[in-house]
């Protein structure tokens, strides 16, 4: 995953050249290169596919775009009308025939062919936010792969495109993992059509997989475990009180960018990214540990800045000869050298101080901390005083905070008391909440867990799954372990340990290297070093973050990257949840909020 993304497909840096990008691999680009790194590879200029461009002559133009029509149409009017002088085409994923076939028709017809100097297929239709974290970017595939009336066709284009965004991952890694999934649902569904995908493209001889491959340079293949949100829900709702989850779900961290109010009035935009090292270290700590953290690091810097200026300050009184001279001389060298570095460590400070100051803001107007404090109770015990549940509801906190205390206390409840439901609802109603989404998740709540079980019949009709929501009743049960380890993690845990486990011995095993009939052999099951998790219909930090802290106890040492169709705040998840509940009937459609 961190292999660096060079975007312009040529090999002499010298030559100026201009980027073309659309909006998706501009967000590809942009957590991984700067300004700065596309002027090192002679990028002068950078330009939407779409706006309106003047000819820059004598000089060659790298597209980086997806293959689809209105993209191809662009590329040949520009190539008709000599834009520039040559056109390096590279697509974010295989380019299908017939566009390529659009795109000599079209050139060849305007006398443009020749402009046209590579086309390259990069396989890069996934955004990489970490060393250890991808998504692809899909929009409302929670929606679309959960509204009852979505038909067959309209599923499997879902399924097809996560596909492509995995199969992209998986090539860039350079690996062919042995597949994991639970049964039924969307998870078997692109767990499958990725099994054949990458058996289709193994049967050709210039296929992307070398034996080895480049992930961690190890020789044993990884494991792949795909999921679906419905798998646990309420790790899509919860508040979480760590650094990382905090600033994501309440500041809208996006692409490593984040813009907030500053000390001294006007907006400022900060990028947290591994090239943080406070970031970096301290992202999985609770809020106050970090508040500490900081104060920590500001007075070590303090101490640092006092003990420079000692050094270099002389020494009062002391003669003056040589030897003091080529002290001092050390010391102000030593003092040059370190400014640099104190200058950075005090700018991540200042950067850390403004955010977590804006944050303590958030955090007391709605008391965020209450919510975070009280859900992880309710999960725990599976229960909650009402005049407690009541209290939270009428308290501090926006709409939507409300509603998601109020949903999470129906996943997290072991039965459910109608009257003490009706009087949640009631509530909600008086702080003027939409209830759509709580509506929708009491429905599936008290649909009968027996469905659970109903995962060979519905395989016969794709869509059966999605009227039924079988896989959500039955992944209620993942939400009650007393330790309140999230579920994900301790089921990656049990593949990757791959012994006898009652949790996983039902999951289906797909190796895309074999012969179908001879898919279950016993090495396919583990112990893995290495895997990939992936959670179809939105994933989080909190999740992320649960998967990191899996990996840091581990002996010995494992590697876990994860992946998302898309990484989701909790109100942006919510947002998802309403609009299901409208598409089922319940709220009124005209609050439909756009996800």
């Amino acid at each position: 995953m961190n292999q660096p993304v060079n975007a312009t497909g040529t090999a002499n840096e010298e030559v100026y050249k201009i980027l073309i990008y659309d909006k998706f691999c501009q967000n590809i680009l942009s957590p991984l290169i700067h300004v700065k790194d596309l002027r090192k590879h002679g990028v002068t200029l950078y330009f939407l596919v779409d706006k309106d461009r003047k000819p820059v002559h004598d000089v060659p133009a790298v597209y980086f775009v997806q293959a689809n029509q209105s993209n191809i149409q662009r590329i040949i009017a520009d190539a008709s009308q000599s834009l520039y002088d040559t056109f390096h085409l590279n697509f974010s994923s295989a380019v299908p025939r017939l566009l390529l076939e659009d795109i000599a028709s079209g050139t060849l017809s305007s006398d443009s062919i020749q402009r046209i100097a590579k086309v390259h297929d990069q396989y890069l239709e996934f955004v990489t936010l970490e060393d250890n974290l991808f998504s692809l970017a899909q929009k409302s595939s929670f929606v679309q792969l959960n509204d009852p009336s979505a038909g067959d066709r309209e599923i499997e284009e879902i399924v097809e495109r996560i596909v492509t965004g995995l199969f992209c991952v998986l090539a860039t890694l350079a690996v062919v993992p042995i597949i994991r999934c639970p049964r039924g649902g969307p998870a078997e569904m692109v767990a499958s059509a990725l099994d054949q995908r990458l058996r289709d493209h193994l049967l050709s001889k210039n296929n992307l997989f070398t034996e080895g491959g480049s992930f961690m340079s190890s020789f044993q293949r990884p494991v792949l475990c795909i999921f679906d949100r419905n798998f646990e829900l309420s790790v899509a709702i919860q508040h979480d009180f760590r650094y990382r989850a905090l600033v994501h779900d309440v500041l809208g961290l996006r692409l490593n960018r984040l813009s907030v109010q500053g000390e001294k009035g006007g907006m400022k935009s900060f990028e947290l990214d591994s090239s943080d090292p406070f970031w970096v270290a301290n992202g999985l700590l609770e809020f106050p540990e970090v508040a500490v953290e900081i104060e920590t690091q500001l007075n070590k810097y303090k101490k640092d800045v006092d003990e420079v200026n000692r050094r270099t300050g002389g020494t009062d009184g002391a003669e003056f000869d040589g030897t003091d001279l080529m002290g001092n001389t050390k010391h102000l060298m030593n003092a040059v050298n370190s400014l640099p570095e104190l200058t950075e460590r005090k700018q991540v400070i200042d950067k850390h101080t403004n955010i977590a100051t804006v944050l303590l803001g958030e955090i007391k107007e709605r008391s965020l901390d209450s919510f975070a404090k009280k859900e992880n109770e309710m999960l725990v015990r599976g229960t909650i005083d009402r005049n407690e549940l009541l209290g939270v509801l009428r308290g501090k906190g926006t709409k939507l905070d409300k509603l998601r205390f109020a949903i999470m206390y129906l996943i997290s409840s072991e039965s459910i008391n109608q009257l003490e439901v009706e009087s949640v609802e009631a509530a909600l109603r008086e702080s003027e909440v939409d209830t759509s989404a709580f509506q929708y998740v009491k429905k599936l709540k008290s649909l009968n867990v027996s469905m659970a079980s109903a995962n060979s019949a519905s395989r016969n009709n794709i869509v059966d799954w999605a009227e039924k929501f079988y896989a959500v009743t039955a992944g209620v049960k993942n939400l009650l372990s007393s330790d309140r380890q999230l579920a994900l993690p301790r089921t990656v845990e049990a593949l990757m340990e791959g012994k006898p486990n009652p949790e996983i011995d039902n999951y289906l095993v797909f190796d895309p290297r074999t012969p179908k009939s001879g898919s279950s052999s016993n090495h396919l099951k583990g112990p893995f070093k290495e895997a990939i998790v992936f959670m179809i219909g939105g994933g989080n930090y909190v999740e992320y973050g649960s998967l990191q802290e899996l990996v840091q106890h581990q002996q010995p040492v494992k590697h876990v990257i994860y992946g998302t169709t898309e990484i989701l705040t909790g109100v942006e998840f919510i947002e998802q949840l309403t609009l299901l509940g409208h598409k089922m009937g319940f709220g009124s459609s005209t609050a439909a909020p756009t996800p």
